[in-house]
């Protein structure tokens, strides 16, 4: 056995120390198989295993998580677990497994070739140890290897023990994953928006719904993404973003959005009337004065800024680790960035929520404006029974 550590100042590796990352991609580069079984991952973490699994080109892996169906999994490294494991399992390479029965907290990675273990690591280190971060990247971990056969041996058949049914199961067969919503960073700082306390959200979610809506968000699906035929929202509505420039020199935002809702919708009574601002509250926290605009009363947009709505929108999705933002929509030729079908239906919604509080605030000449709430997760969570 020889001890593993990090290398974080004031106690930083001497000649003759190895670190816990150096060790991990050396490692890696012998296997063909590699099981982990660890108490918490990261995004980043996980982005980091499937390019050292598709680098090394790692014929087996199995990555066991043991804290989060106690404790709850932050959504982000959730939604990125799950790709991650319907890739590796349609693959052939293997899976991601949560542990059911306790809280497992070891952190184990055993190195296979030939379906022999020849080296495990174990020791104080989760997986966001192959991929510091901000909020881990001064944590001082300490971890060993080792290579004894016999230790090998009891580790291998532990880990087996992780993967029974009666202990663990794949991540998507999972009901009823306890999720830890991540703040949408994307609306942080923004001018005209500002944060409201959750003790506002939840007054406003109370109050009766003296008009309601549900605001359906048209997306292509996957496959068709490409179809640019003006019939599959590929370039208009919450992926207007990918539409032509307005400028040959510069990329529409990919924060970009526009809400264009139906006139069935519009013509109800109750509707927002045409270019009467008013103010709305969302579910996660955020205040910012809103309007519909447009022939038909069909765009339903922010005041003042035309990215607000769509870096709450499309960052809650981002916060989920549904979809990456992109910096360039036009060389996005593959559409990575393009909300899907599939991203709301992982997400669990595919509608925004609009309702009329029958509340007032006052705006910045004091008039009071109508206050409307607008929500964007699961219908039967928001306003099933106003």
């Amino acid at each position: 056995m020889n001890l593993l550590y990090s290398n974080i100042l004031p106690l930083g590796t001497v000649e003759g120390q190895n670190t816990i990352i150096d060790t991990f991609n050396k490692q890696i580069t012998l296997s063909d198989r590699v099981d982990i079984a660890v108490g918490y991952v990261s995004r980043a973490s996980l982005d980091e295993l499937e390019l050292l699994v598709e680098q090394n080109n790692i014929k087996q892996i199995c990555l066991i998580i043991g804290m989060y169906f106690v404790e709850g999994m932050p959504e982000g490294s959730y939604h990125t677990a799950l790709k991650l494991n319907r890739k590796w399992q349609e693959s052939g390479k293997g899976e991601i497994r949560i542990v059911k029965a306790f809280k497992y907290h070891g952190k184990l990675y055993t190195f296979y070739k030939d379906n022999l273990p020849f080296s495990a690591i174990l020791g104080s280190a989760n997986l966001g140890v192959i991929k510091p971060e901000a909020n881990n990247r001064r944590q001082y971990e300490i971890s060993s290897i080792t290579t004894d056969q016999n230790e090998l041996g009891e580790i291998s058949q532990f880990i087996d023990k992780l993967k029974a049914p009666n202990i663990s199961s794949n991540i998507a067969d999972i009901d009823g994953m306890p999720l830890i919503h991540e703040i949408n960073t994307a609306l942080s700082g923004i001018e005209l928006v500002t944060t409201v306390p959750q003790s506002n959200v939840d007054f406003y979610k109370r109050c009766a719904a003296y008009a309601s809506f549900l605001l359906p968000l048209k997306v292509p699906s996957y496959d068709e993404r490409h179809m640019d035929d003006g019939k599959h929202f590929t370039r208009s509505n919450v992926n207007v973003c990918y539409a032509a420039p307005r400028s040959k020199r510069k990329s529409r935002d990919w924060y970009e959005t526009q809400l264009t809702v139906a006139k069935e919708i519009t013509r109800i009574e109750g509707y927002p009337e045409k270019n009467q601002p008013f103010f709305i509250i969302t579910d996660d926290g955020y205040w910012f004065k809103a309007h519909t605009t447009s022939d038909g009363n069909k765009q339903f947009s922010a005041v003042g800024d035309e990215l607000i709505m769509g870096r709450w929108l499309k960052g809650r999705l981002a916060a989920a680790g549904l979809v990456k933002p992109v910096n360039d929509t036009q060389a996005d030729t593959d559409r990575t960035g393009m909300i899907t079908k599939e991203m709301l239906q992982e997400y669990g919604c595919e509608n925004l929520y609009l309702k009329k509080t029958g509340q007032t605030a006052l705006d910045e000449t004091g008039n009071p404006l109508d206050v409307w709430m607008l929500s964007f997760e699961p219908f039967d969570q928001e306003g099933a029974d106003d």
